[in-house]
């Protein structure tokens, strides 16, 4: 997702962007981010290179924030979209201060907090979802039984 030359002979626009403590020069979309996009964010059949541009343009425009302060695996797009990303090192690419370069892998996205009420606390609605699922597999056994 490395941006075009701009106009001049010469110059680029920056080919990283920062967020948090990583620089941010590649994106990549996974399978289950593509189908979660189309289910929860935008009806339209979108194919990986779009969701992955217009991931970029959130990135260059700043409108991408970390949903929790000191974790860096779920982050908020407009301060309503809810979406889970990984990073990796990308293997000998370096800014010019010699610092690595990251790819961000979408993993998913959550959903819309405007439409989905639960992902305001996303730590209180995980530990309902893995105790409603506990407790749906307990009466399960108990039947089999």
């Amino acid at each position: 997702m490395r941006d075009r030359a701009t106009e001049r002979w010469g110059t680029y626009e920056a080919f990283h962007i920062i967020l948090g403590d990583k620089r941010v020069a590649d994106i990549v979309v996974t399978n289950h981010a593509r189908s979660r996009y189309h289910d929860r964010v935008n009806r339209e059949n979108i194919g990986f290179e779009q969701i992955a541009g217009w991931a970029w343009e959130c990135l260059k425009q700043g409108r991408i924030t970390p949903y929790y302060r000191k974790e860096e695996d779920v982050y908020l797009i407009d301060d309503d979209l809810v979406m889970v990303a990984e990073f990796t090192e990308i293997p000998g690419e370096f800014d010019l201060a010699g610092r690595p370069l990251h790819r961000m892998i979408i993993v998913t996205f959550l959903g819309r907090m405007s439409e989905t009420i639960e992902l305001r606390d996303l730590k209180s609605y995980y530990s309902w979802l893995r105790h409603s699922r506990r407790m749906t597999l307990i009466k399960n056994s108990r039947k089999r039984r």
